[in-house]
């Protein structure tokens, strides 16, 4: 959590997920216990996060709005979000591309993990992230692994960030990066004792095609 960021705050972050969470799946007609049953979760887990009362893991939230077609852009920013590429161009209403730190959107997901987002362009389907991962926080909290459409490139900035692909487990020091695949299974995970700092790109993950988590 940033500084100045008190629990009202994230209260108000997490109930606007939920928010748009509920308003997407009601668009597209599908009951809680409907999406629920497609992620293999509990429908009172996918009631709890549109009340806000629960954090989604990144797994879960790349589940949902891979399921929902969402784009995750449009999960972090709410109502600031439109999207560039189906409606009004860019040079219609010009939109800065320097992003300040103060002004950027952010989320706070389950198992310590926190977004902000690094895009000055809602809508061009490319999840550009600064992530945060605190002592002992993980992409999923179980030590299941998740996979998605796409391809990821992380760089290290601080701290050690673990890895999990398929089998293998690799181990990324500061100054170090690595690209790879997400329809393979995977998990980031800090098992260090100091919070960990990365720069996250994620492109294609709106691939064709469902249930990949």
């Amino acid at each position: 959590m940033t500084e100045g960021q008190g629990s009202a705050g994230l209260y108000e972050s997490l109930e606007g997920i939920g928010d748009r969470v509920r308003e997407e799946r009601t668009r597209v007609g599908m009951s809680q216990r409907e999406l629920a049953r497609r992620l293999g979760l509990s429908a009172s887990m996918i009631s709890q996060i549109e009340s806000g009362l629960s954090k989604p893991s990144v797994g879960t939230l790349y589940a949902i709005v891979t399921e929902l077609d969402l784009s995750l852009d449009s999960v972090i920013r709410g109502e600031d979000y439109h999207d560039d590429n189906d409606g009004d161009s860019i040079s219609d209403s010009p939109v800065s591309p320097l992003v300040h730190p103060r002004d950027r959107k952010a989320i706070e997901l389950d198992s310590g993990v926190r977004w902000e987002d690094l895009n000055a362009i809602s809508g061009d389907r490319v999840d550009f992230l600064h992530a945060t991962y605190a002592v002992g926080g993980a992409s999923t909290p179980d030590e299941s692994l998740m996979r998605h459409h796409g391809r990821e490139y992380g760089y290290v900035i601080s701290g050690v960030l673990s890895i999990q692909i398929g089998f293998q487990e690799y181990e990324l020091h500061p100054g170090d990066s690595i690209a790879f695949d997400s329809t393979r299974p995977h998990r980031l995970f800090n098992k260090g004792d100091e919070p960990v700092e990365a720069i996250w790109f994620v492109m294609g993950r709106d691939g064709d095609g469902q249930g990949l988590m």
